[in-house]
């Protein structure tokens, strides 16, 4: 998170120091003034997710015997994954747009399961991992406000809320995650305006609504082993990093 916040005022320092220089010729001087602007992104992405460990507990076995478990899950390390999508936006007033940009996400979570209540030959609790990979189909929808225009760039912030449907996930995962979701998301960016088209480079920071486990996946295994593994949890929380390339 320092990372970002060190990003953040870096890139705010850099649109300070563009404002001061003197004027230039404009490049597309018009196209802020059309109603509808139309385009594709491209990006890379980091998902993170939270997990509400339960602790210790008793579980009850296929054989109708109960055990207690005590196993703890997180997501110990970020997986870079890719975006693609098209844009559309529309213009409300002359620093407000409202904007809609149907979006793809190829990306994966790393999560380590540590067993509390065994242990291996050297005297280590044992450890198992999943990749818990994702593909994402997002419709976010945002309101964008910018400043003036000058010379050849124009800042921004905006915020939104970004429904997803989750198209992955295996049956015989550890861990298995809700079909839909939805998320907030605030970020800034800037319009690059270029001789040919528009860029528009943007971080942006997305934070999941609700508990995304699906918790009734635990009563579909079958194997006492890998339930003992799903069932250390009982809540989630999905949150996304994104770096976004818009070319109108």
């Amino acid at each position: 998170m320092k990372r970002l916040l060190t990003l953040s005022m870096i890139l705010v320092c850099a649109l300070t120091a563009m404002a001061q220089q003197d004027r230039e010729v404009q490049h597309k001087p018009y196209i802020d003034l059309r109603p509808y602007h139309f385009g594709i992104l491209v990006g890379a992405h980091l998902q993170d997710i939270e997990f509400n460990n339960i602790g210790p507990h008793m579980m009850t076995m296929q054989d109708g015997t109960t055990a207690e478990q005590n196993v703890v899950c997180e997501a110990d390390k970020w997986v870079a994954g890719i975006s693609v999508g098209v844009l559309g936006e529309l213009r409300l007033s002359e620093n407000f747009s409202l904007r809609v940009s149907p979006t793809m996400h190829f990306g994966a979570k790393h999560l380590t399961f540590i067993n509390l209540k065994k242990t291996d030959e050297r005297g280590e609790h044992i450890r198992e991992s999943q990749d818990l990979k994702n593909t994402y189909v997002s419709l976010p929808i945002d309101i964008k406000f910018a400043a003036p225009r000058w010379n050849n760039h124009r800042p921004y912030i905006m915020a939104g809320v970004n429904p997803t449907i989750n198209l992955t996930g295996g049956e015989a995962d550890y861990v298995r995650l809700k079909r839909f979701n939805t998320m907030l998301e605030v970020g800034m960016g800037c319009d690059f305006y270029l001789p040919f088209f528009k860029l528009i480079p943007e971080l942006k920071f997305c934070f999941g609504l609700g508990n995304v486990l699906d918790t009734n996946h635990v009563n579909e295994l079958r194997d006492d082993n890998v339930r003992a593994y799903a069932g250390s949890v009982d809540s989630a929380k999905s949150k996304m990093v994104m770096l976004t390339f818009y070319f109108e």
